[in-house]
């Protein structure tokens, strides 16, 4: 008994490392883009099993999902961009003292985050799961807060 809780507490031990690590190097940027990773691949299964459970699934839809996936992955990616960019000029722009260094990026993951929680909501409805309301509610105020103009 006592081999298997040292081997617990290190395998926490390592668990905390890793995640300090990364933290330490990405910070809540980095968590926040592991969460829209985690979205998208919970979204494009629960999708695929979904479609499974109704006897439609097909290649060709899933290959549009990952397409579609590859084309939120340039945004995100165009918006990390625009971010480093914005940074640079801001940062050697003469009398200004403002430091940029995110902008676009954490609200192009939020929305993301949100658009794809809505849609796993959905596949898992399909499914036959009950989903709460008031999650369905949280999920829209919160992609409506994003969407404000």
């Amino acid at each position: 008994m006592q081999n298997q809780n040292n081997i617990f507490l290190l395998v926490k031990a390592a668990i905390a490392a890793v995640c300090g690590a990364f933290t330490a190097a990405f910070g809540w940027l980095g968590w926040l883009t592991v969460a829209w990773v985690v979205c998208m691949a919970l979204d494009w299964l629960s999708g695929s099993a979904a479609a499974c459970k109704r006897g439609n699934w097909s290649s060709a839809v899933a290959r549009g999902g990952i397409w579609h996936k590859f084309g939120m992955i340039l945004v995100v990616l165009i918006a990390a961009l625009t971010d480093a960019v914005l940074g640079v000029t801001v940062a050697n722009l003469p009398g200004i003292e403002w430091q940029v260094n995110t902008l676009l990026l954490p609200m192009v993951l939020v929305w993301y985050i949100f658009t794809e929680l809505g849609s796993i909501a959905e596949n898992a409805a399909a499914l036959g799961a009950p989903v709460p309301k008031p999650l369905l509610d949280a999920l829209a105020a919160g992609q409506k807060i994003v969407n404000k103009e």
